[in-house]
């Protein structure tokens, strides 16, 4: 699909173009898709891989700066990621991919308006609520309401990153009563169309009040010791629950052993389709390593897999970030890559989009900050027990010998905590190591969680930290520079988004 934001030359000659076609030519290729032939059963498979794909595999940059992933032995410093000092050059493909994506997104929601298929209107209300949550968790202010037309906005302008998030629940909120409403028997193409839920009309309304409760948790330092009672109101009327035990929301459009056929997760981190391997490059981070050796956490030997070829014995090796590696220091080969057999289990397998693990942690906090009922510590004892669940742990009792280490171990001693909610996400960090990398960035800018993660070792850092969100690319600089220049002089190092207080 098209950029969203088209240079205007570009836009003249696609024009031009399509004016030449149509005057001079008598034939028409009756195998070339038209707007007319484009549905909303062909968009949403497409749209499903296409956010479960950029979720799982576009965030090795927050895995570095968070402490999970480093550079191997077998590569030199990069400059630019290593020492904070990002440009208007780094990650643009954040920017235009989520733009594309939600393109088709936003074209499924107005044929599904428009074909009275109101089940691909809540679906495309539930993708834009993930898509435009992370380009403002990336950029703070973005275009929003004049993003999709082209014809009246070209240049579009840009909405506050608060008002986008309060229309994203107000989004959500419709889409609830849509899934309540649809009538599965009158649109059979759901059942297969649907590559992630298969149909499933409550684990769509699971879904959307996990969306709920993490935009709200987002805003956390906004709301202070308030409760959005209102919102979290509206949740529990709808009287789904959230995504439970065992019912992560992932997608399988047919991953198969093929080329560009594969699981994204597999294909990006573990081996190709030729078996060739996918990444010499990202590394386990010695923090995060070190620090579930140190508290009796095995979780580790899920996230990262051996080394290939250990040197004296050492069958998990990690790097600290942004060091300088010599030349004598063990190799990519030596050391323990990001695909271990908790996540990267087959080619062919499903591709996490919201996983149960973060849906039981994001309930602990919200019930331990007194936004949900129940009971704190049995809320953060289930969400353990399910990470241990989700990578497959085969131990017998592991999750349990973990927790009852308490009081000895402060990591799980929930009773000693004092600031409870920090505590659990603190656990919810080391439960999402390469699950979820951008939601440790999300939480380390939002609580300083955690609280002892070592800044780059790199040479070039000077006082820089980690930064607090991206630059807009150059491109809406070049091409949209009235309306992003509205938005003023952007530092990396201290433009927070609206939610991080």
């Amino acid at each position: 699909m098209k950029k969203i934001i088209i240079p205007i030359f570009t836009l003249f000659l696609l024009i031009a173009s399509g004016c030449k076609k149509e005057f001079f030519d008598i034939n028409e290729n009756p195998n070339s898709p038209t707007a007319e032939s484009i549905t909303p059963q062909l968009i949403l498979p497409r749209s499903l891989h296409a956010v479960a794909s950029r979720m799982a595999t576009s965030y090795d940059y927050s895995a570095g700066w968070t402490g999970y992933w480093a550079r191997s032995g077998t590569y030199g410093p990069s400059a630019e990621v290593e020492s904070y000092n990002i440009t208007t050059s780094f990650q643009t493909d954040e920017f235009s991919g989520w733009y594309d994506i939600l393109a088709d997104v936003d074209l499924m929601e107005k044929k599904g308006v428009a074909s009275k298929q109101t089940f691909y209107v809540g679906a495309a209300k539930v993708l834009k609520s993930i898509g435009f949550m992370y380009l403002v968790d990336q950029y703070n202010n973005v275009p929003y309401k004049s993003a999709f037309n082209i014809n009246e906005n070209i240049l579009p302008k840009y909405d506050k990153g608060q008002d986008i998030y309060n229309d994203l629940l107000l989004q959500l909120d419709a889409a609830a009563k849509i899934f309540a409403a649809v009538d599965k028997v009158a649109d059979p193409s759901i059942t297969t169309a649907d590559v992630m839920f298969g149909g499933n009309l409550t684990k769509w309304r699971k879904l959307v009040n996990s969306q709920r409760l993490k935009l709200l948790l987002r805003q956390s330092q906004v709301f202070g010791a308030t409760v959005p009672a209102a919102e979290i109101a509206k949740i529990t009327a709808d009287g789904s629950g959230f995504l439970g035990a065992g019912e992560t929301a992932s997608v399988n459009p047919g991953y198969s052993k093929l080329v560009d056929r594969q699981n994204p997760f597999w294909d990006t981190y573990k081996t190709s389709a030729l078996d060739a391997i996918a990444d010499d490059y990202n590394r386990a981070n010695n923090y995060v390593l070190n620090k579930m050796k140190g508290t009796g956490d095995i979780r580790y030997q899920y996230f990262f897999s051996t080394a290939d070829v250990p040197l004296s014995g050492n069958i998990y090796y990690g790097y600290n970030y942004g060091e300088n590696v010599p030349n004598s220091a063990p190799k990519a080969v030596n050391s323990s890559n990001v695909a271990g057999p908790g996540l990267a289990k087959s080619a062919t397998q499903a591709q996490w989009v919201f996983t149960s693990v973060e849906s039981l942690f994001l309930q602990a906090e919200a019930i331990q900050r007194g936004w949900l009922a129940g009971v704190g510590k049995t809320a953060f004892r289930n969400a353990v027990i399910e990470s241990f669940t989700w990578l497959g742990v085969t131990e017998a009792n592991a999750a349990l010998n973990y927790l009852d280490q308490s009081p000895t171990n402060a990591t799980v001693d929930y009773d000693t905590a004092t600031d409870k909610a920090k505590f659990i996400v603190m656990q919810k960090y080391l439960s999402l190591v390469g699950v979820n990398n951008f939601e440790a960035y999300v939480d380390y800018r939002r609580l300083g969680v955690p609280t002892d993660l070592p800044l780059s070792m790199s040479s070039s850092r000077a006082s820089n930290v980690i930064p607090v969100r991206l630059l807009y690319p150059q491109a809406e600089y070049n091409y949209n520079a009235a309306n992003v220049g509205a938005e003023g002089t952007i530092s990396a190092q201290t433009s927070t988004v609206f939610w991080d207080k």
